[in-house]
């Protein structure tokens, strides 16, 4: 099934990048970045697509050293150190997105850019508080 998933991830995303090549330069307004987000998705989606089906190429004739990175990324230390380090990198994102939105609010930026950029940054904390009050439940 992930097989599939990882091709279809990689036509999707091939789909998305010509769709966003075609309207390059159709629309005025708001509208004009959607081409932009759809190559910027499309690259993405095309790209993890890519890289799975190709890994999974790659470790199609060698089942040792599957199964060997299979045992890496299910063994428990290597689990904590990915955890602590999305950890540090999230104190780090909310350190510099806040210094980010003080600069921007300092240069006057457009207040709806702001006001989302706020937005998505309130979320993304309370997201965290939300986690955490339902681990410690679980714990």
């Amino acid at each position: 099934m992930k097989k599939y998933c990882s091709v279809l991830l990689t036509v999707i995303g091939i789909l998305c990048i010509a769709a966003g090549c075609l309207l390059l330069g159709r629309f005025v307004g708001a509208a004009k970045v959607l081409p932009y987000v759809l190559l910027g998705a499309g690259c993405g989606l095309f790209g993890h697509g890519l890289g799975n089906v190709a890994r999974r190429l790659s470790l199609k004739n060698h089942p040792e050293i599957a199964r060997q990175q299979e045992i890496e990324a299910s063994d428990e230390r290597n689990q904590a150190i990915a955890n602590m380090a999305k950890a540090r990198a999230f104190d780090w994102m909310s350190y510099t997105f806040g210094a980010l939105l003080v600069v921007f609010a300092v240069m006057e930026v457009d207040l709806a850019a702001l006001l989302l950029l706020v937005a998505v940054y309130l979320f993304v904390h309370g997201y965290a508080i939300y986690q955490s009050a339902k681990l410690r439940r679980e714990m």
